[in-house]
């Protein structure tokens, strides 16, 4: 996630570099590493700034141990900041990703580290808010294997009434939901997702896995 009302300042940077699109690994060292799969420690950049908050190495190589295998499946990254949960998904054998993320910024960067990796023709950026975004989904019969939500720690108690409906709707029967959210903050019931539910914590941050009912 990345707050789209923050500038970034700063010289201005080379046409056609990282930083010129948005990006940046100045801030984190070598930038955000790929954990596992084909790209595993391929590194990408995340938007420039402090604003974001890619999740952990530590934190994706847990969640994706509880999800599974990913292959072949349509997988859902909404909130997406630097892209890299959906990017490790595609490195894991996914076929696709989509990722819904508004700060124009962000979305550059998702573009360019897509390009980068070598997986642009699998991953697809919605460069829209979360609501509307899946609302078209939905309304385009888009269906996804696995959802992954990392949203502002301070906004999620706000939306989770409507953020769980919009996602059951795009989210196959018998697929995976992921949310991550403040360790200090324990997640209430999500409404509109029903299935068997994991949760962990890591630190200061913790995510809930829910395996959603399959058909009948």
């Amino acid at each position: 996630w990345i707050d789209p009302s923050t500038p970034h300042c700063g010289p201005p940077s080379p046409a056609g570099s990282p930083a010129s699109r948005g990006c940046s690994t100045r801030e984190r060292g070598p930038g955000v590493r790929i954990v596992a799969g084909h790209l595993r420690g391929r590194r990408f950049a995340a938007p420039a700034g402090r604003d974001t908050r890619p999740t952990s190495d530590r934190v994706r190589e847990a969640v994706f141990a509880i999800i599974g295998p990913v292959d072949g499946l349509d997988v859902l990254d909404v909130f997406g900041g630097s892209g890299a949960l959906a990017l490790e998904a595609l490195s894991r054998g996914a076929a696709s990703a989509t990722v819904v993320e508004r700060a124009p910024r962000a979305v550059a960067c998702i573009r360019a580290n897509a390009t980068s990796l070598g997986v642009a023709d699998r991953l697809r950026v919605v460069a829209r808010d979360w609501r509307p975004a899946l609302a078209a989904e939905r309304a385009a019969g888009r269906w996804y294997g696995v959802c992954l939500v990392d949203p502002p720690y301070n906004l999620l108690s706000r939306i989770l009434g409507d953020l769980g409906p919009a996602l059951a709707a795009v989210t196959e029967p018998g697929g995976t939901v992921v949310i991550e959210h403040a360790a200090r903050e324990p997640l209430p019931d999500v409404p509109g997702l029903d299935g068997a539910r994991t949760d962990r914590t890591y630190g200061d941050t913790a995510v809930c896995v829910i395996r959603l009912m399959g058909p009948a």
